[in-house]
């Protein structure tokens, strides 16, 4: 091989080396690397399993498989709710119980809201000291349908009245004010039109002892008992008038106190 070309080999060899180095050195170093110590930690939150509704169970309907457990704040568990650790067994043993009210997905079971298996739904339902009281209604009697469980009426008494020239009319007064509907039931019909609607027969009413009598009374002398719907704001009304006459005596509106000869004695008003 010629010297010349040897010179050239070396002096390329040279060169690259030099290169090589130089581009070593203008590579900056990998950024040394930041250890960060974990600091304290917050504590975890305490909680206990307690029985939630896993699925919506409307009034009335028993809870079924719609139960199941499932972790709360053990410091937000409140005494009505029910925890795995004081019945482990819950989840079987109230399958068959039926809710007092609507209760819906996720939201802890209370006892309060439920009925035990084998008790009798409207008489757990009835405030202590209450009656239920079923009347007869038609759609045109009951606000057109739209009265439902726990919406507030009056109820509205229409008889016929003999007026002084031969003829009758009718005569309406509403004989019980702001009264809590307690069931209501349901059918389905159809109209004139094929159209499906639903129209309750019955109305179960949540009334005094008293006032349980008045519709009794009613019943038997109306032509026909009308059911007017309440604003839900007027649910809080209490003290209101009502057809007291109509237990007092037939006919008769209250009583008059007479004294006469020093005696005192009490006779029915007449209406």
């Amino acid at each position: 091989m010629p010297a010349s070309r040897l010179i050239i080999l070396g002096v390329a060899a040279v060169a690259a080396g030099g290169a090589g180095l130089v581009a070593k050195n203008m590579v900056a170093p990998p950024p040394a690397q930041v250890v960060v110590s974990p600091g304290p930690q917050a504590p975890a939150v305490p909680v206990q399993e307690v029985a939630v509704l896993s699925g919506d169970v409307p009034m009335g309907s028993p809870l079924g498989n719609n139960i199941k457990w499932a972790p709360w704040p053990a410091d937000s568990i409140n005494t009505s709710f029910v925890t795995r650790a004081a019945e482990p067994e819950a989840l079987d043993k109230l399958k068959g119980s039926v809710a007092r009210m609507s209760m819906y997905s996720g939201e802890p079971l209370r006892r309060v809201k439920l009925i035990d298996e084998g008790q009798s739904f409207m008489s757990s339902m009835l405030p202590a000291g209450s009656r239920a009281v079923a009347t007869s209604i038609a759609a045109d009697t009951s606000a057109g349908g739209f009265i439902l469980p726990n919406d507030f009426v009056d109820v509205i008494m229409t008889r016929r009245a003999d007026e002084a020239g031969g003829g009758s009319g009718f005569s309406t007064e509403t004989i019980l004010k702001n009264i809590r509907v307690l069931a209501i039931d349901q059918t389905i019909q159809e109209d004139e039109e094929g159209k499906k609607t639903r129209v309750g027969q019955t109305a179960t009413l949540e009334l005094t002892p008293e006032q349980a009598e008045i519709i009794t009374v009613a019943q038997q002398m109306a032509d026909r008992l009308t059911l007017s719907l309440r604003s839900i704001r007027d649910t809080q009304e209490t003290n209101l008038d009502q057809a007291d006459y109509l237990v007092n005596g037939a006919g008769r509106r209250g009583t008059v106190r007479l004294i006469k000869s020093g005696e005192i004695s009490e006779v029915g008003a007449r209406k």
